[in-house]
């Protein structure tokens, strides 16, 4: 616990165009994962582009590890099948909270750009900004090893009192 440097709030807010597991859709779901941490999503019935709203929370400890998200497909009868996975590097996230704690910074401030490539999952710019005096990120990921779909999420910092700070 004494490398604890807070919690991450990630909500999962959709897939879209989701590839087709079953027979005309998918009931798809996402698992992340962070380390030894597993948190998922609940299913969603017989969509490509469903809408979860789900609130799922990591602890974030020293040293920072990527979020590696997988998006499955629920099978009744047989293995659920995978539907592509994607990262999330938090590191630029993190440097963004250790920021505003040393500057006072003005909300609706964009503290960093992270521009799509070859490196990342990101299918269009994402900005960290300060948002109501918290460190927010609306991000899209492109899924990978399928032939389509996009996951958006947002990650919204917690501070925990007593923690290591930032």
């Amino acid at each position: 616990m004494e490398n604890q440097l807070g919690l991450l709030r990630i909500r999962i807010i959709r897939g879209i165009n989701l590839a087709i597991r079953d027979f005309r859709s998918s009931d798809p779901y996402v698992i992340v994962r962070m380390g030894r941490q597993k948190l998922r999503t609940r299913v969603v019935k017989k969509n490509v582009n469903p809408e979860w709203n789900d609130d799922l929370t990591l602890c974030i400890a020293e040293p920072i590890l990527p979020i590696k998200l997988q998006v499955y497909d629920k099978d009744t009868f047989s293995r659920d099948d995978k539907m592509g996975y994607a990262e999330l590097d938090i590191v630029p996230f993190i440097n963004a909270v250790r920021t505003k704690r040393v500057k006072n910074i003005p909300d609706g401030t964009i503290i960093t750009k992270i521009i799509p490539s070859r490196q990342n999952c990101y299918s269009e710019e994402s900005c960290i900004v300060y948002e109501n005096g918290k460190v927010v990120q609306n991000v899209f990921l492109r899924l990978r090893n399928v032939e389509c779909g996009e996951i958006e999420l947002r990650l919204h910092w917690i501070d925990i009192p007593g923690s290591k700070c930032l």
